[in-house]
């Protein structure tokens, strides 16, 4: 019962200490973490005797004994690991309200507190596999649903640490701490499909230094090297070779491809070596217009975090017959949020959590030309990374292929559902849908131009698709249909995976469903389920079965 008490209280204050981290009042959180440590120690005492022992191995109360003596132990070693990061520097973790000149200060702190941060979550890790390894099921209710509770939390944990890490690691480094980068910037516009987003319809060179930022050279895809327009859209092989022109950079969605190829470019006509590259798209550009603010563009219009995509992947195109012009109005909407983000960067308190948000979202993607930085990002969302480990695995890739500027309109669902495991494979189905949801009335011309084929007629509003499914490292295609009737596919396979893809043809207010069927190896992993950043979010929905599946 004092053991139960104790745990009791430990929980408590950690639900009081998480309430106080959201308020970024560090002034109470020492004493509740400390109060929070000093009952987690107490359970950990009680149930770590020989006597508590004793009760690990009775027939009945055994498995309920060796689970609470896991959950005390785990509540110490998380306590114990909080208490070191907040000597570490909770300030780095929960951000603060930080002048123009914390921003170096801030830096130096991160990197201070890296390895702290990265030794806590790998004892996280430790401590949550041993809590794992407890009986989930003890006959008593209450310790299994605390057992269950544990665990999430520990989760939860982790994932906040690690994007601390991960943050400690990299941003110093890359902001500048040991001297000037240089980056470079795209902008991604996702009317336009492409495997990381969408064309690079213009660029810039982002320079930091000890914390400062400054977007240079912005410019349209044109003043590089672009590549002739409309033929290019055909390109639908993927790779690090898939072309070393600007339209077709970015078909595969493992973004460090199309970074290599756009620093290499920049190399090839500038003869300067950069750093790395950062790509954002319009939706990543209204989080950043959330932390700075609306800004005004000569001549007085005012842009928004909650218009600055329809201006960007809507109005331009109407606004603007001539391209040069169009051009020109999306350059003086970045060169206005690129002018406004210096200032934000000088409080990194208010940027961190903008930064989460977009990575979460995929709405930025960072590659580093450094070997150190870029493992590191690789292992995080942010790094665009298509992993090659095994494991359930679906990612809907769509390219577009009619040269136009209709995937403004596409909507996309994606269900995954994985089957019973049988004989070392599991039965899997991936239903694809997508609809050319284009609005009624006349589109201008270059929205709705197919340049895969200009001399032919097509209905205005048709859209031409290369989809592509990239599935689990291993499996097997058993069968495909296209709106219920049988159908074939190309198949070929990237960093290990295969990938299944088909050239669909979209009518406006079109919808089409594609359904594949797969044999997947046993794997007791998690489903891996990345979304491709494009306008519209993607409908995704994952099935497992109740069962598991174990190899």
């Amino acid at each position: 019962m004092s053991a139960r008490d104790h745990l009791q209280a430990t929980r408590d204050e950690l639900s009081h200490l998480r309430a106080l981290v959201s308020a970024r009042d560090t002034g109470r959180i020492a004493s509740t973490l400390e109060s929070a440590r000093w009952h987690a120690a107490e359970a950990r005492r009680l149930t770590g005797g020989p006597d508590w022992g004793l009760l690990t191995h009775l027939p009945v109360a055994g498995p309920g004994a060796t689970t609470v003596r896991a959950l005390a132990d785990s509540a110490a070693e998380l306590t114990d690991v909080l208490a070191g990061v907040r000597r570490a520097g909770m300030e780095v973790m929960i951000g603060r309200d930080d002048s123009p000149d914390d921003a170096r200060r801030l830096l130096a702190d991160m990197r201070q507190a890296a390895p702290e941060l990265d030794g806590a979550v790998a004892r996280l890790g430790r401590a949550r596999s041993r809590l794992a390894a407890t009986p989930p099921h003890t006959r008593f209710a209450v310790v299994d649903q605390a057992r269950t509770t544990a665990l999430t939390e520990f989760d939860r944990l982790e994932e906040w640490l690690g994007g601390a890490a991960d943050a400690a690691a990299l941003l110093p480094p890359m902001l500048g701490i040991d001297g000037p980068r240089r980056l470079f910037l795209a902008f991604q516009t996702n009317a336009e499909a492409r495997g990381t987003g969408g064309l690079v319809g213009a660029f810039g060179i982002l320079e930091t230094d000890h914390g400062k930022v400054r977007v240079t050279r912005l410019a349209a895809n044109n003043e590089i090297d672009a590549g002739p327009p409309g033929r290019t859209v055909q390109r639908r092989s993927g790779g690090p070779s898939a072309g070393r022109i600007l339209s077709v950079s970015n078909l595969s969605p493992h973004f460090p491809y199309a970074a290599s190829t756009w620093t290499d470019l920049w190399k090839r006509q500038t003869g300067r070596r950069l750093d790395g590259a950062i790509a954002l798209d319009p939706v990543g550009l209204s989080y950043l217009l959330g932390l700075t603010g609306p800004v005004t563009l000569p001549g007085g219009e005012h842009v928004t975090a909650a218009n600055v995509v329809d201006l960007t992947e809507r109005v331009a195109y109407a606004r603007y017959t001539d391209p040069v012009a169009r051009k020109r109005y999306l350059i003086r909407i970045a060169r206005a949020v690129s002018g406004a983000l210096p200032e934000s960067f000088t409080r990194p308190s208010r940027v961190l959590p903008v930064l989460k948000a977009m990575i979460e979202d995929r709405r930025i993607q960072v590659w580093s030309r450094h070997a150190a930085e870029e493992r590191r990002l690789a292992r995080t969302p942010v790094g665009g990374v298509l992993p090659e480990e095994p494991g359930p695995y679906a990612q809907l890739v769509v390219n577009n292929s009619a040269g136009g500027k209709l995937d403004y309109y596409l909507d996309r669902s994606l269900d995954y559902e994985l089957g019973p495991c049988r004989a070392g494979s599991r039965v899997s189905k991936v239903r694809i849908g997508l609809s050319n949801n284009v609005p009624d009335g006349t589109l201008p011309g270059y929205v709705t131009s197919r340049l895969d084929s200009p001399g032919r007629p097509h209905v205005a509003g048709s859209n031409l698709l290369w989809v592509s499914l990239y599935a689990s490292v291993g499996a097997k295609l058993t069968g495909v249909r296209l709106d219920g009737q049988p159908f074939s596919v190309s198949t070929r396979s990237e960093r290990s995976h295969p990938v299944y893809s088909l050239l669909l043809e979209l009518a406006p207010k079109q919808s089409r469903t594609l359904e594949l069927d797969l044999l997947e190896p046993v794997s007791d992993r998690p489903p891996v389920v990345p979304v491709q950043p494009l306008a519209r979010s993607q409908r995704t929905r994952i099935q497992t079965d109740p069962r598991g599946c174990a190899p």
